[in-house]
């Protein structure tokens, strides 16, 4: 689907928020079931590409259910956990500081944050830029960003069976697990996506530097971390 033909604007983050309020309770599930677990494996290493030392304190932006949060947790971090969504923060019962707000708009501090991460979320932003924007200011100088979303493998069979999976086996998973309206519109909203070289400039301008990007398994992930310029 192109990109325009999916929500913009203030309708996009309408549709967003109502989404994950209405699929919060069986997030966690259905999502271990999507990925085959892998997910949790990617997380831990971004936590430990933050290169941060323990009792430092991070942000979680786009939090969900506390995936990212848990595993800061366990790492020996101070963790804020933010989302549009309050249905998902809702359901993270084991996460303690939480935050509802607007990735572009966030309320806390300039410079509050020794580092953020955000997990498979940048294609649920409805403004991107402004997000990235905000991560840096939140950020002190020199403070890092560690950033997971989906991919697309450019392998042949690994590509296929990506699609397959994801586009058409996902939605049906979705449907009878949980919401099939929102789990036919997310493998959608990958339109959303800008190209990895893109995502990389958008960073550069909201000022941090050593964007490094990577693919994580043969492309079923992408992972972007980078510092903040002093």
């Amino acid at each position: 689907m192109a990109r325009s033909q999916l929500p913009q604007g203030d309708e996009k983050t309408r549709a967003v928020r109502a989404m994950f309020d209405s699929i919060a309770g069986r997030y966690e599930f259905v999502n271990r079931i999507m990925t085959l677990g892998l997910d949790a494996n990617w997380r831990r290493a971004s936590v430990r590409d933050l290169y941060l030392p323990a009792g430092s304190t991070v942000l979680d932006l786009a939090s969900g259910t506390g995936d990212f949060a848990r595993e800061l947790a366990k790492q020996g971090q101070r963790v804020v956990a933010s989302d549009l969504s309050f249905g998902m923060l809702n359901a993270a019962h084991d996460v303690s500081d939480r935050v509802q707000s607007d990735g572009s708009q966030m309320p806390f501090s300039d410079g509050q944050f020794d580092g953020v991460t955000c997990g498979y979320a940048l294609r649920n932003f409805t403004d991107l830029q402004g997000t990235f924007d905000e991560m840096a200011r939140v950020l002190r100088a020199g403070g890092r960003l560690s950033i997971l979303e989906v991919a697309e493998p450019r392998s042949g069979m690994l590509r296929l069976g990506f699609r397959l999976w994801f586009r058409k086996i996902v939605p049906i998973l979705g449907s009878i697990l949980s919401n099939r309206a929102a789990y036919s519109y997310l493998p959608k909203s990958t339109a959303y996506l800008p190209e990895a070289n893109e995502l990389v400039r958008m960073l550069n301008r909201a000022g941090f530097s050593a964007v490094n990007h990577r693919f994580v398994m043969g492309g079923l992930s992408q992972q972007l971390v980078a510092t903040r310029n002093g």
